[in-house]
């Protein structure tokens, strides 16, 4: 039975991927049939964040009050319902106000299930679930692309993904008993969780928390800045409009491939030696975009920010239990979601201005910097926890 859940929780991963790049794929056939210009996907995009973020803030209070498993297949209905919507919608408004129960839903979903494989399972299928995540993300716009190509119009791509969606949650419904498996089997974990959520001060008070909230905030500014401007600064760098466009996925495929891989290194390795392992491979990847290596080495770069972005994210979600305790796992995964969705939201703007007004060559310094951040409270926060770290009941 654990088994089938595990399935289900990879189902789900992959489905919280799906949504995450259609709006990307989409938008060049989106815009002109919604007679707007191109920068308002950011709008839609950045309505998305700011909904997560609040979703994400009070997913303590919901999860503990009705469980993760309902929390889930009630956010993953949400945003089956959002697609569904923008799948009849011919109105850029309207699509601004179905982005509002789409980025309630995700929120909620991503900080449930990433506390809940958090407590229950191992290092390694945290890894592996975040590559289903990858998965999702690579899937979508080749439906998209399939839509388009067949003559059906982008709304049929979000109609498509709209009920895979909606399966899914009928699913989830159906399986809600499953959810209640480990809870029973981890009697410690239930005695230890507080009846009520914690408050945002006194989640900042817990030693580490800032910390760990910085770092998510930097891993999250790198990774959507690098998804962004890679394409701009690949043709910056000569390469034509459409090669650009095609190696920039090379840092997805670095991504995917490296937390597959992660996965198995995660059985001998601990969360914190895959953390340092991968600030290390993306710096490398980093320098070599600054050195004068050429075109080759500009390709070889985003694919080693790529693997090293891989471990990390699902690493730091992974290590929250044992850092702060699983009474406290929760909360303070819901504060780094918000943290991630908060750097999400307001570095690859800020780049986009550098960008314009000195010179989108600066990627890499711009990355850098982040990067340096990042380590340095990565390692403020193993400093600070070290002394009350707690195995979580893991499989």
């Amino acid at each position: 039975m654990v088994s089938l859940l595990l399935a289900i929780i990879y189902l789900s991963f992959i489905s919280l991927g799906l949504p995450d790049s259609l709006l990307g794929a989409g938008w060049p056939a989106m815009r002109p049939k919604l007679n707007v210009p191109v920068s308002y996907a950011g709008i839609i995009s950045m309505l998305i964040a700011l909904c997560t973020i609040i979703s994400s803030l009070n997913s303590d209070r919901l999860t503990k009050k009705f469980g993760a498993g309902l929390v889930t297949a009630v956010s993953v209905g949400m945003t089956a319902l959002a697609m569904l919507g923008f799948s009849f919608s011919r109105s850029f408004w309207i699509l601004c106000v179905l982005a509002l129960p789409y980025g309630l839903g995700a929120g909620s979903v991503d900080a449930a299930l990433n506390n809940y494989v958090a407590l229950h399972f191992s290092s390694k299928h945290m890894s592996w679930l975040h590559c289903m995540w990858g998965v999702g993300t690579i899937i979508s716009p080749y439906i998209m692309g399939y839509a388009l190509n067949g003559g059906l119009g982008w709304q049929s791509g979000y109609r498509i993904v709209s009920v895979m969606q909606i399966v899914l949650t009928v699913i989830l419904f159906i399986t809600l008993p499953l959810w209640k498996i480990n809870k029973t089997q981890n009697t410690a974990d239930e005695i230890s969780e507080p009846k009520k959520a914690l408050s945002l001060k006194e989640i900042f008070a817990i030693k580490g928390a800032k910390s760990v909230m910085i770092t998510f905030f930097c891993y999250c500014a790198a990774e959507q800045t690098t998804m962004l401007w890679a394409s701009s600064y690949l043709v910056n760098s000569g390469f034509s409009a459409d090669a650009a466009a095609k190696f920039a996925s090379m840092f997805f495929i670095g991504i995917t491939l490296g937390r597959a891989a992660s996965g198995f290194l995660t059985i001998k390795f601990t969360d914190t030696q895959m953390i340092r392992a991968g600030l290390v491979i993306m710096a490398a990847g980093i320098v070599s975009m600054i050195l004068p290596l050429g075109n080759t080495a500009s390709l070889v770069s985003l694919v080693l920010i790529g693997l090293g972005c891989a471990p990390i994210y699902p690493c730091i979600i992974h290590s929250t239990p044992t850092h702060f305790g699983a009474d406290k796992s929760q909360a303070v995964i819901g504060v780094q979601m918000a943290s991630a969705y908060a750097g999400t939201l307001a570095m690859p703007p800020i780049f986009g201005i550098i960008a314009n007004k000195i010179s989108v060559s600066l990627l890499p310094f711009y990355l850098l910097t982040i990067l340096i951040i990042m380590a340095v409270m990565h390692e403020t926060l193993v400093k600070t926890t070290s002394s009350h770290k707690i195995a979580p009941n893991v499989k």
